[in-house]
């Protein structure tokens, strides 16, 4: 038991290594595409007409103030530090400190994302489970066909569109703005069709591989309905491929809520960290990538968490572990 416990200890110090090092490349990656992205930051901060009207003594002031006019390792190793101990910086164009920005937007993108996970999550299980469940064959084609539409029609015609035909023409929903349930839906439902889309392929592959697989006929041969050997065996065994698709898709929504948030006039991270690239904001859209990037490690952590849980050969292998030490246990005591 003690091994196991320590298996388990090694496995979690080794996740978060690994979560710690994917923020910091990120962080490094973001800082050094910046700091190679065409554009003077100082005559940014300057505002105006982009800054062509300051002069040499305001922009010389602006580069001691922000320390551009430090080495690129200096500034490397100073934005690092702040990252390091909470301080992300100050907003270039807002004024204001990073992490107060974000965290009042967080709100809104995490509530806007999560909606658009859940109905990626519903409509892409019951297609690709209807796609392979269903006896028909030409049913079977037709729902098999429905994947690649969803992920071939661009994010922003699909928000017009319902724009157009559920606001514009049927009122039932808002065009614009955050208040309220009811201006979730059109903005979560145009970031989830393609996700819906990638899991229903993913989910309908996963389930003809498991069909294939020799514990379906046993399944079978032991009398288990379709029912049965639908969800106990085939579905569960096809969760995990899926599963993966679900850890990337989160971070997606995130990353890519942009589009949603620009077409339905929602403050959120997407669009403000948009805004930030244009801009050279670096403190903004090192936090939002940051952001981001936790997104990522959390849920595929919590994801790595789950497999055994669903893997039943797991399950199969952590109680033969057990049985082995617990057979060592005894021996060593019986010497």
């Amino acid at each position: 038991m003690e091994t196991l416990k320590s298996v388990a200890r090694s496995y979690i110090v080794r996740r978060i290594g690994l979560a710690l090092l994917v923020m910091w490349a990120a962080f490094t990656i973001v800082f050094i595409i910046l700091y190679l992205v065409p554009g003077d930051p100082a005559r940014l901060i300057a505002g105006g007409d982009g800054g062509m009207t300051a002069t040499p003594d305001q922009l010389a002031e602006i580069n001691r103030q922000y320390g551009f006019d430090q080495p690129i390792f200096v500034q490397y190793l100073r934005a690092l530090g702040g990252v390091l101990t909470g301080n992300l910086g100050t907003s270039y164009q807002m004024k204001q400190p990073v992490t107060t920005i974000l965290a009042a937007e967080f709100g809104s993108t995490f509530a806007l994302a999560m909606f658009a996970l859940a109905v990626a999550v519903i409509i892409g299980f019951i297609v690709g489970s209807a796609t392979v469940f269903t006896r028909s064959r030409m049913l079977s084609k037709m729902l098999d066909a429905i994947p690649p539409l969803g992920a071939s029609l661009p994010t922003f015609w699909v928000g017009l569109m319902l724009m157009q035909f559920f606001s514009f023409g049927l009122h039932w929903f808002p065009s614009s703005g955050d208040k309220g349930f009811n201006s979730l839906v059109l903005p979560g439902v145009t970031m989830a069709i393609a996700g819906a889309a990638l899991i229903a392929q993913v989910l309908a592959r996963s389930l003809r591989t498991s069909y294939a697989e020799s514990f379906v006929e046993i399944a079978k041969a032991k009398g288990a309905g379709r029912v049965r050997v639908f969800s106990a065996h085939a579905l569960r065994n096809a969760l995990l491929p899926t599963l993966t698709v679900l850890g990337i898709m989160v971070a997606n929504l995130f990353a890519y809520s942009t589009v949603s948030e620009m077409i339905f006039s929602r403050n959120g991270l997407g669009l403000s960290l948009d805004k930030a690239v244009q801009t050279k904001d670096i403190p903004m859209v090192e936090g939002a990538v940051l952001i981001i990037a936790g997104v990522y490690v959390v849920t595929n952590l919590i994801i790595d968490l789950i497999y055994p849980l669903v893997d039943p050969r797991l399950k199969s292998l952590k109680r033969r572990s057990s049985r082995v030490l617990s057979s060592v246990r005894e021996e060593t005591v019986a010497v």
